[in-house]
């Protein structure tokens, strides 16, 4: 099943990096913007969530939340977050079932290896629970600009 913008999103719920499950149905009446990353404090995901970092004021301003989603456990999450300073929370699924309820479990190659990865991709999701909006590319250093700009027009 392939998710595509005007669906509703998959509910879900799973740990958090404060200690608590989150599910999506917690944010009703709000824009969620669910940003699935690889790997924390690697290169291309720390320069993506020091960017909702650094537009986090603005963006929730706007009415929105933001969600980062990875494979790694709590532990490597608060890591992270305390490393940057990050002020949104993090979810862990290191049972992959919602990164591929969201298509973003996916087969990768490198060096020659095929490997199932988290691939790098966001919704917004609207305050009824309805997906607003897909990027399934993202350029890490402009990506919170874009969802600005789309929240605001």
């Amino acid at each position: 099943m392939t998710l595509k913008e005007g669906d509703i999103a998959p509910d879900f719920s799973l740990p958090a990096s404060n200690g608590e499950n989150v599910s999506l149905k917690d944010y009703k009446g709000k824009k969620v913007v669910i940003y699935f990353y690889p790997k924390d404090d690697t290169p291309g995901c720390t320069i993506e969530a020091c960017n909702f970092r650094d537009d986090y004021s603005e963006i929730t301003e706007l009415g929105a939340v933001i969600l980062g989603v990875s494979k790694d456990d709590i532990k490597s999450h608060n890591k992270f977050i305390n490393k940057f300073d990050l002020p949104f929370l993090l979810l862990s699924d290191e049972s992959t079932e919602m990164i591929s309820a969201y298509g973003a479990w996916v087969k990768k190659k490198m060096y020659g290896k095929e490997y199932y990865g988290v691939f790098r991709k966001t919704y917004l999701i609207d305050e009824e629970g309805k997906i607003q909006r897909i990027w399934p590319k993202v350029d890490v250093k402009t990506h919170s600009k874009e969802i600005i700009e789309l929240i605001k027009n």
